[in-house]
């Protein structure tokens, strides 16, 4: 191991670590040397795939034995308060998974504990990585479309996520809760905060015990109006994968983010467009090239906020995130517009 190397732990060793870890491989400077999960068994397997020499189930025993520089946290989110408390109270930085926490009032508790902590706290939101969503920014951040007055992003898919997650089958608040993180995050990303959120939902699977489809419409600190279309239930042409499709009008042209990965801005001028494929990893689903793809330069960012350096997706920056979230929630409850 090199001297520089940053030493960091995993806790949970369920269907997204793999990937997590696979993606930590791809990354210079970090070294996982220990594992916990609750189910001892579980993370040993994991540990003899991807050479973690230690293995505990019992998270305060990890700590106090080794000697880490960092802590992701990869558990259910009902965990996720008492983890990053317990790893902040020892003084190390801590990457969380999204959903941050499962209630606005926890995720606040956890950005508070961390600052009280002198800690930095980093959310991975990776989806905001994808590199044609960094590219599609980059056309925005162009101006040739002129001031933005309406954008939509559609997140619309018929994977059936829950059967690799089986949790979520029976999550009360699912889609918005799950998928809205990744999606609202990605309209901040690219469009700025929003002063107001209406939001209406559907279950449209019986299996699940939360909402499948949501569609959240929000007025944005700009005056543009973004519309994010969420859905588990879609039976479209392109809807076998999970991808994300991006359409922005402004006063001077549109840029659009459509299948093939292919960015298209279009003015007076004409069309011009170019394609933004995900890097292709052995480790990494075919299906789910540009999620898992986008995990290794999200764990870049996040290596160098944990190590001293400034990271994009802070703690307090995913608050406003968890805020929308659950902002769309209380407007699809009351049919009411939810201002911010």
């Amino acid at each position: 191991m090199m001297p520089d190397e940053a030493r960091f732990a995993v806790f949970g060793t369920g269907f997204w670590s793999r990937y997590q870890l696979a993606a930590w491989q791809e990354v210079k400077g970090a070294r996982c040397v220990a594992l916990y999960n609750r189910t001892r068994p579980k993370a040993e397997k994991l540990a003899a795939e991807f050479g973690v020499p230690a293995v505990y189930n019992d998270p305060e025993e990890l700590l106090g034995i080794e000697q880490l520089d960092f802590v992701d946290i990869i558990t259910d989110p009902s965990t996720h308060e008492q983890f990053v408390g317990m790893v902040a109270a020892r003084g190390l930085p801590v990457i969380c998974q999204k959903p941050m926490a499962p209630s606005l009032e926890a995720a606040g508790r956890m950005v508070e504990g961390c600052s009280r902590a002198g800690v930095p706290f980093f959310v991975h939101e990776n989806w905001r990585w994808q590199p044609q969503i960094r590219a599609f920014k980059e056309e925005l951040e162009a101006r040739c479309t002129g001031p933005l007055f309406r954008a939509r992003i559609d997140y619309i898919s018929n994977a059936a996520v829950w059967e690799q997650q089986p949790f979520l089958k029976e999550a009360r608040e699912f889609i918005l809760a799950d998928m809205g993180s990744h999606i609202l995050d990605v309209a901040r990303f690219l469009f700025g905060e929003a002063r107001a959120v209406y939001c209406q939902t559907r279950r449209v699977h019986k299996e699940l015990r939360g909402e499948d489809v949501a569609t959240v419409m929000m007025r944005m600190e700009s005056g543009a109006t973004v519309v994010c279309n969420l859905a588990y239930a879609g039976h479209t042409e392109q809807g076998h994968g999970l991808q994300t499709f991006v359409l922005a009008e402004g006063a001077l042209g549109s840029a659009e983010l459509g299948p093939g990965y292919r960015v298209s801005t279009t003015t007076a001028k004409g069309t011009r467009s170019r394609c933004c494929p995900p890097p292709c990893y052995p480790w990494a689903d075919p299906e789910r090239a540009a999620v898992h793809a986008s995990i290794v330069p999200c764990n870049a960012d996040l290596l160098k906020g944990v190590t001293g350096g400034r990271a994009e997706t802070t703690g307090e920056d995913n608050l406003k995130t968890v805020r929308l979230v659950y902002a769309a929630y209380a407007s699809a409850r009351t049919d009411r517009v939810v201002e911010l």
